[in-house]
């Protein structure tokens, strides 16, 4: 089976890289693949089997003013990826996000439910789902994540322990809640589902539970050996930013059980491995 990542410099493609060692796989990044144009795409994609796209517009604040650049990169990018793994009769897995969400819920979002972002960021995403499962209906499995962090990259976790050495107490936000995802997890469940042959669809794949950034934080801070009393609780309207952020960002599981992969495990599991791995 051979294997293109776009998005191949990040934090994602880098665990991706180790899944697949040994592996038929190319990982493209921006310099050697711009998504936004389609000849380019097509002849990427060309004899290989499984594309993922891990390209992404994912500065959320600049996004606001960057329209026409995050539109290109998030929507049209997936689309051309879909027309080129159509094309070849190739696997798509678009990497997508919880922003898809407005946050309002107060139960986990279903696969199913309808999309409602509130920033430019989500809606791009969103419109990137849509094109991509239009384009290619019969091979694209979207997989929605959240949260992630891993060593390859800048993320909460990362910036959390930066404070530490700034700060005596870090303030953090008691009012979002959602699902710390570690990269790793997640190149794992793309691996599996596209091993097992999952069906086309909408899947969320988050680590499971939930939790507040807070909590999050104070975790971080126990599992890296720092005193978690040195996280402060914070609100959203102390920390007001251009892009509006999901409150609730919980994502449902429900579709993994009509496929033989299961969910990811929980997200505490999952980050004292990240720390037991040397991720932090």
């Amino acid at each position: 089976m051979r294997w293109l990542v776009t998005g191949g410099t990040g934090m994602l493609a880098q665990d991706l890289r180790r899944e697949l060692a040994g592996q038929d796989a190319t990982f493209l990044g921006h310099a050697e693949l711009d998504v936004t144009d389609l000849e380019s795409v097509i002849a990427a994609v060309k004899d290989h089997d499984v594309v993922v796209n891990a390209a992404a517009y994912t500065r959320v604040d600049d996004a606001e003013t960057d329209v026409e650049t995050a539109t290109a990169v998030n929507a049209t990018g997936a689309e051309n990826l879909a027309i080129a793994a159509e094309r070849f009769a190739a696997k798509l897995i678009q990497v997508s996000t919880d922003y898809v969400f407005d946050g309002t819920a107060t139960t986990p979002y279903p696969e199913d439910a309808p999309v409602s972002p509130v920033s430019v960021y989500g809606r791009t995403k969103a419109e990137g789902e849509r094109l991509a499962l239009a384009a290619h209906p019969t091979g694209t499995l979207v997989l929605r994540t959240a949260w992630l962090y891993g060593a390859g990259g800048d993320n909460f976790v990362a910036a959390m322990l930066r404070l530490a050495g700034r700060l005596d107490t870090v303030p953090v936000l008691t009012d979002q809640l959602g699902q710390p995802t570690w990269t790793v997890d997640l190149a794992r469940q793309i691996v599996t589902a596209v091993d097992a042959d999952v069906a086309p669809g909408i899947y969320h794949a988050t680590n499971s539970g939930s939790t507040s950034r807070f909590d999050f934080a104070r975790e971080i801070y126990q599992l890296a050996g720092l005193d978690p009393d040195r996280i402060v609780p914070a609100e959203g309207d102390q920390f007001k930013r251009p892009a509006p952020r999901p409150a609730y960002s919980v994502l449902g599981h429900v579709a993994w059980g009509g496929t033989n992969v299961a969910p990811m495990r929980p997200w505490e599991e999952a980050l004292a491995a990240a720390r037991a791995a040397g991720a932090f």
